[in-house]
């Protein structure tokens, strides 16, 4: 049985339809996760931090598993000049999560501001991390971006 943890919790309690994989513990990309998965790359999403220039909270970019997310276009779509990459030891620094297992879904209510690429929209359900390495939530698209007050634009670029 996957692991019970925050996210699942609070999945369970707003009566969200969601199925948790238990996934090796250690830090797999998005590809990884899908070949596990036995599922289509494009389907699993990663949730990238990033930066802005004037210091406020980091984005939550969440984009599909072959693509990364494509700056300019996040920029664009926040209404900022840049945004920054950090390095992965500042992403978890700060997000207090382990590469691997930053999600939004645990990061709720903690000022995250958070944009899922468009290509989500045309799915019926995207799988994510669960907050902690190991775990992964598939769900819709639409309650992802309805819980964490999310925003749809086109921020992926195919590498």
């Amino acid at each position: 049985m996957p692991p019970v943890n925050n996210v699942t919790r609070f999945l369970d309690s707003r009566k969200i339809t969601y199925t948790a994989f238990e996934t090796p513990p250690e830090k797999l990309g998005a590809l990884e996760v899908a070949h596990l998965l036995n599922v289509e790359p494009a389907t699993v999403f990663k949730t990238i931090v990033v930066t802005r220039e004037k210091p406020k909270k980091p984005v939550l970019a969440v984009v599909p598993g072959p693509a990364q997310v494509d700056l300019k276009l996040l920029a664009a779509a926040l209404g900022e000049k840049k945004v920054y990459l950090p390095t992965e030891r500042e992403a978890e620094q700060l997000t207090g999560l382990q590469a691997g297992g930053i999600s939004p879904l645990a990061l709720i209510n903690k000022g995250f501001q958070v944009v899922i690429d468009a290509s989500a929209q045309q799915l019926p359900h995207i799988h994510i991390s669960g907050g902690q390495r190991g775990l992964n939530i598939r769900l819709s698209p639409h309650d992802l971006a309805a819980l964490t007050h999310a925003r749809f634009a086109v921020i992926a670029s195919n590498l």
